[in-house]
């Protein structure tokens, strides 16, 4: 079996990393001569994140690998690995970032002047970002991004959390649970050199983030719900949005 978690982990060092990073900047020269190349760039992408996670599954059903292994299990307060501070920090912390959210939630459907800010700053955001070619413009692109952005929240957190922890526990046992969460979050920041260094880091921080949310509560749903409700935030105003 150790295998696998082997081969798993050198694709998730090289796939997204590097491929993933030189065909972004094909993929950025393609859709500039045709905006149709969105939505084959979008089905790449959630291929190229079902398929390490088809294949986790498929190591789950054959066997000695299970779905408790990888998280997929009712969720329960665990304070032995991190210690009760910072367990109690960090859901302190979820909940203070799920009442954000959803005050920018709320705000934007019941206020007009909320969104309208909320729509400049993305634009403002959009006009510096390095990855904006890979913003939806289309109806059909907009469309499909959607199940992008579903497809990363369950993925993911499977590949990432559930599976990488586990499978590095497993190959370096005598490795601090510290150093484990911190390697499988650099993996996941590596996972978006296409976006630039800085978010490379910033996605890092997340993913070290909901490592900690998993690690506390010791199951992968209520990271998967919090993935979902960053992206549906984070798609607030989006039809009114336009890349240049």
């Amino acid at each position: 079996m150790e295998i696998w978690y082997y081969l798993i982990i050198v694709f998730l060092l090289t796939y997204e990393p590097i491929y993933g990073y030189f065909d972004y900047q094909h993929f950025k020269h393609r859709v500039r001569l045709n905006p149709e190349e969105r939505v084959r760039y979008y089905k790449k992408v959630m291929i190229g994140l079902w398929a390490p996670t088809i294949l986790i599954l498929s190591l789950v059903l054959v066997g000695p690998l299970t779905f408790e292994d990888i998280g997929v299990k009712g969720v329960q307060l665990h304070t032995e690995t991190l210690g009760p501070w910072v367990t109690y920090i960090t859901l302190g912390l979820v909940g203070a970032y799920i009442l954000g959210l959803s005050y920018y939630l709320i705000a934007a459907k019941v206020s007009p002047k909320m969104k309208a800010q909320i729509i400049k700053m993305k634009q403002q955001e959009l006009v510096k970002s390095q990855f904006s070619d890979i913003m939806p413009v289309s109806k059909q692109d907009k469309q499909v991004w959607t199940y992008v952005s579903w497809t990363a929240g369950i993925t993911e957190e499977i590949i990432y959390r559930g599976f990488l922890i586990f499978a590095l526990i497993q190959l370096f046992p005598d490795m601090s649970v510290w150093m484990i969460l911190l390697l499988s979050s650099l993996l996941f920041g590596l996972a978006h050199t296409y976006q630039g260094l800085s978010n490379v880091i910033k996605t890092g921080l997340m993913g070290m983030f909901f490592a900690l949310l998993y690690i506390s509560l010791d199951s992968l749903f209520p990271v998967i719900l919090l993935h979902a409700l960053m992206d549906y935030v984070a798609k607030i105003g989006d039809e009114e949005v336009t890349v240049e």
